[in-house]
Protein backbone atom coordinates (compact mmCIF):
# COMPACT_ATOMS: atom_id res chain seq x y z
CA UNK A 1 0.00 0.00 0.00
CA UNK A 2 1.38 3.51 -0.73
CA UNK A 3 1.77 5.71 1.99
CA UNK A 4 -0.31 8.30 -0.19
CA UNK A 5 -3.39 6.10 1.34
CA UNK A 6 -2.48 7.39 4.93
CA UNK A 7 -5.99 7.70 7.01
CA UNK A 8 -4.56 8.13 10.45
CA UNK A 9 -1.95 10.01 12.39
CA UNK A 10 -0.90 8.25 15.80
CA UNK A 11 0.79 10.63 18.12
CA UNK A 12 2.91 10.54 21.05
CA UNK A 13 2.63 13.35 23.86
CA UNK A 14 5.00 13.84 26.22
CA UNK A 15 7.94 14.65 24.32
CA UNK A 16 6.71 14.25 20.99
CA UNK A 17 4.16 17.07 21.16
CA UNK A 18 4.30 17.61 24.43
CA UNK A 19 7.57 19.04 27.00
CA UNK A 20 7.28 18.09 30.36
CA UNK A 21 10.60 20.00 31.62
CA UNK A 22 11.60 16.20 33.12
CA UNK A 23 8.50 15.98 34.83
CA UNK A 24 8.33 12.27 34.49
CA UNK A 25 11.67 11.66 36.37
CA UNK A 26 10.65 14.16 38.98
CA UNK A 27 7.27 12.84 39.58
CA UNK A 28 8.60 8.86 39.58
CA UNK A 29 11.33 9.69 42.36
CA UNK A 30 8.36 10.86 44.52
CA UNK A 31 6.53 7.82 43.55
CA UNK A 32 9.69 5.47 44.37
CA UNK A 33 10.29 7.46 47.58
CA UNK A 34 6.38 6.47 48.27
CA UNK A 35 6.73 3.40 47.91
CA UNK A 36 9.35 2.60 49.81
CA UNK A 37 11.93 1.71 46.68
CA UNK A 38 15.12 -0.25 48.07
CA UNK A 39 17.12 0.95 45.47
CA UNK A 40 16.11 4.73 43.84
CA UNK A 41 18.73 5.50 41.38
CA UNK A 42 18.36 1.66 40.08
CA UNK A 43 14.43 2.08 39.55
CA UNK A 44 15.02 5.74 38.42
CA UNK A 45 17.08 4.44 35.46
CA UNK A 46 14.59 1.62 34.80
CA UNK A 47 12.05 4.45 34.27
CA UNK A 48 14.64 6.50 31.75
CA UNK A 49 15.00 3.35 29.75
CA UNK A 50 11.45 2.71 29.14
CA UNK A 51 10.28 6.31 28.78
CA UNK A 52 7.20 5.59 26.84
CA UNK A 53 5.91 2.58 28.67
CA UNK A 54 2.58 2.32 30.74
CA UNK A 55 3.89 3.74 34.29
CA UNK A 56 1.81 0.68 36.09
CA UNK A 57 4.05 -1.79 34.06
CA UNK A 58 7.57 0.25 34.86
CA UNK A 59 6.66 -0.13 38.77
CA UNK A 60 5.45 -3.70 38.40
CA UNK A 61 8.97 -4.32 36.99
CA UNK A 62 11.05 -2.70 40.54
CA UNK A 63 9.42 -2.67 43.30
CA UNK A 64 8.57 -5.92 44.90
CA UNK A 65 4.69 -6.65 44.67
CA UNK A 66 1.36 -5.31 43.15
CA UNK A 67 0.65 -3.19 46.13
CA UNK A 68 3.80 -1.12 46.52
CA UNK A 69 3.56 -0.71 42.45
CA UNK A 70 -0.23 0.33 42.84
CA UNK A 71 1.41 2.53 45.59
CA UNK A 72 3.41 4.30 43.14
CA UNK A 73 1.42 4.30 40.34
CA UNK A 74 -1.25 6.10 42.31
CA UNK A 75 1.29 8.32 43.74
CA UNK A 76 2.93 9.06 40.19
CA UNK A 77 -0.26 10.11 38.57
CA UNK A 78 -0.70 12.61 41.62
CA UNK A 79 2.56 14.34 41.41
CA UNK A 80 2.26 14.40 37.77
CA UNK A 81 -1.13 16.22 37.58
CA UNK A 82 0.22 18.44 40.37
CA UNK A 83 3.25 19.47 38.24
CA UNK A 84 1.57 19.91 35.09
CA UNK A 85 -1.24 22.43 37.08
CA UNK A 86 1.61 24.75 38.08
CA UNK A 87 2.26 24.81 34.68
CA UNK A 88 5.06 22.51 34.31
CA UNK A 89 4.62 21.87 30.47
CA UNK A 90 4.19 23.30 27.50
CA UNK A 91 3.58 22.21 24.09
CA UNK A 92 6.21 21.12 21.24
CA UNK A 93 6.19 24.35 19.16
CA UNK A 94 4.13 23.87 16.37
CA UNK A 95 2.74 20.54 17.59
CA UNK A 96 -1.28 22.15 17.35
CA UNK A 97 -0.52 24.08 14.70
CA UNK A 98 1.06 20.58 13.29
CA UNK A 99 -2.40 18.63 14.08
CA UNK A 100 -4.66 21.33 13.15
CA UNK A 101 -3.02 20.97 9.27
CA UNK A 102 -3.14 17.47 9.49
CA UNK A 103 -6.96 17.43 10.28
CA UNK A 104 -7.67 20.11 7.69
CA UNK A 105 -5.52 17.67 4.95
CA UNK A 106 -8.25 14.90 5.51
CA UNK A 107 -6.45 12.96 8.18
CA UNK A 108 -7.51 11.84 11.65
CA UNK A 109 -5.74 12.12 14.64
CA UNK A 110 -5.29 10.37 17.96
CA UNK A 111 -2.99 10.74 20.86
CA UNK A 112 -1.40 8.11 22.75
CA UNK A 113 -0.06 8.24 26.37
CA UNK A 114 1.79 5.58 28.90
CA UNK A 115 -0.27 7.83 31.86
CA UNK A 116 -3.26 7.11 33.55
CA UNK A 117 -6.61 8.85 31.99
CA UNK A 118 -6.54 11.39 34.89
CA UNK A 119 -2.93 12.18 34.23
CA UNK A 120 -4.01 12.78 30.20
CA UNK A 121 -6.80 14.34 30.77
CA UNK A 122 -4.87 16.95 32.99
CA UNK A 123 -2.25 17.31 30.11
CA UNK A 124 -5.02 18.14 27.36
CA UNK A 125 -6.53 20.41 29.87
CA UNK A 126 -3.67 22.59 30.93
CA UNK A 127 -3.10 23.55 27.13
CA UNK A 128 -6.49 23.67 26.10
CA UNK A 129 -6.29 20.50 23.76
CA UNK A 130 -9.51 18.97 24.78
CA UNK A 131 -10.64 18.80 21.55
CA UNK A 132 -7.75 19.52 19.22
CA UNK A 133 -7.43 15.75 18.29
CA UNK A 134 -10.28 13.00 17.37
CA UNK A 135 -9.49 10.56 19.93
CA UNK A 136 -6.92 10.37 22.90
CA UNK A 137 -6.02 6.97 24.21
CA UNK A 138 -4.54 5.20 27.54
CA UNK A 139 -2.99 1.66 27.90
CA UNK A 140 -6.45 0.95 30.29
CA UNK A 141 -8.45 1.95 26.91
CA UNK A 142 -7.06 -0.56 24.99
CA UNK A 143 -5.46 -3.43 27.27
CA UNK A 144 -1.76 -3.43 27.06
CA UNK A 145 0.37 0.04 26.76
CA UNK A 146 3.53 0.00 24.78
CA UNK A 147 5.41 -1.59 23.59
CA UNK A 148 2.72 -3.74 22.60
CA UNK A 149 0.52 -2.67 19.53
CA UNK A 150 -3.09 -2.49 21.29
CA UNK A 151 -3.44 1.25 21.41
CA UNK A 152 -2.50 2.24 17.65
CA UNK A 153 -4.98 -0.55 16.78
CA UNK A 154 -7.53 0.54 19.00
CA UNK A 155 -7.15 3.82 17.24
CA UNK A 156 -7.78 2.18 14.12
CA UNK A 157 -10.59 0.15 15.54
CA UNK A 158 -12.66 3.07 16.47
CA UNK A 159 -11.40 5.50 14.08
CA UNK A 160 -12.71 3.30 11.31
CA UNK A 161 -9.44 3.26 9.37
CA UNK A 162 -8.76 0.97 6.24
CA UNK A 163 -5.97 -0.96 6.77
CA UNK A 164 -3.56 -0.77 9.34
CA UNK A 165 -0.88 0.35 6.58
CA UNK A 166 -3.19 3.65 6.17
CA UNK A 167 -1.66 4.86 9.54
CA UNK A 168 1.49 6.99 10.57
CA UNK A 169 2.71 6.88 14.26
CA UNK A 170 5.59 9.69 15.57
CA UNK A 171 6.98 8.99 18.74
CA UNK A 172 10.31 10.01 20.92
CA UNK A 173 11.21 6.81 22.17
CA UNK A 174 12.02 3.58 21.04
CA UNK A 175 8.92 1.91 22.85
CA UNK A 176 6.70 4.23 20.42
CA UNK A 177 8.70 2.86 17.69
CA UNK A 178 8.55 -0.84 18.18
CA UNK A 179 4.78 -0.59 19.30
CA UNK A 180 3.97 0.95 15.56
CA UNK A 181 6.07 -1.63 13.86
CA UNK A 182 4.17 -3.98 15.80
CA UNK A 183 0.96 -2.33 15.12
CA UNK A 184 2.05 -2.36 10.98
CA UNK A 185 2.04 1.08 9.97
CA UNK A 186 3.49 2.24 7.53
CA UNK A 187 4.90 5.69 8.58
CA UNK A 188 6.87 5.30 11.92
CA UNK A 189 8.58 8.58 12.56
CA UNK A 190 11.02 9.37 15.32
CA UNK A 191 11.12 13.05 16.72
CA UNK A 192 14.26 14.30 18.39
CA UNK A 193 12.32 16.81 21.03
CA UNK A 194 12.07 14.13 23.66
CA UNK A 195 14.34 10.82 25.11
CA UNK A 196 15.39 8.78 22.15
CA UNK A 197 18.45 9.85 19.77
CA UNK A 198 18.16 9.29 16.27
CA UNK A 199 20.18 6.51 16.41
CA UNK A 200 18.00 4.60 19.61
CA UNK A 201 14.75 5.43 17.02
CA UNK A 202 16.62 4.44 13.51
CA UNK A 203 17.36 0.82 15.51
CA UNK A 204 14.30 0.77 17.10
CA UNK A 205 12.84 0.69 13.33
CA UNK A 206 11.79 4.00 12.29
CA UNK A 207 10.83 4.94 9.21
CA UNK A 208 12.04 8.44 9.47
CA UNK A 209 14.03 10.23 12.33
CA UNK A 210 12.47 13.98 12.79
CA UNK A 211 13.92 17.18 14.16
CA UNK A 212 10.15 17.27 15.59
CA UNK A 213 6.36 16.67 14.84
CA UNK A 214 5.96 19.88 12.31
CA UNK A 215 8.26 17.79 9.70
CA UNK A 216 5.27 15.28 9.51
CA UNK A 217 3.67 17.51 7.42
CA UNK A 218 6.31 17.04 4.64
CA UNK A 219 5.67 13.08 4.63
CA UNK A 220 4.83 11.77 1.23
CA UNK A 221 1.36 10.57 2.27
CA UNK A 222 0.99 13.11 4.70
CA UNK A 223 1.81 16.20 2.28
CA UNK A 224 -0.65 15.82 0.45
CA UNK A 225 -4.88 16.19 0.84
CA UNK A 226 -7.42 13.50 1.11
Amino acid sequence: MSTSLIELVVLDMAGTTVLDGGLVERAATRALTAAGAADLDAGLEHVRRTMGQSKIDVFRAVLPDEDSAQRANAEFETAYAELVAEGHCAEVPGAAETIRELRRRGRKVAFTTGFARPTQDAILAALGWADLVDLALTPADAGRGRPYPDMVLTAVLRLGVSDVRAVAVAGDTPSDILTARRAGASVVAGVLTGAGTAPELTEAGATHVLPSVRELLDLPGLSEHR
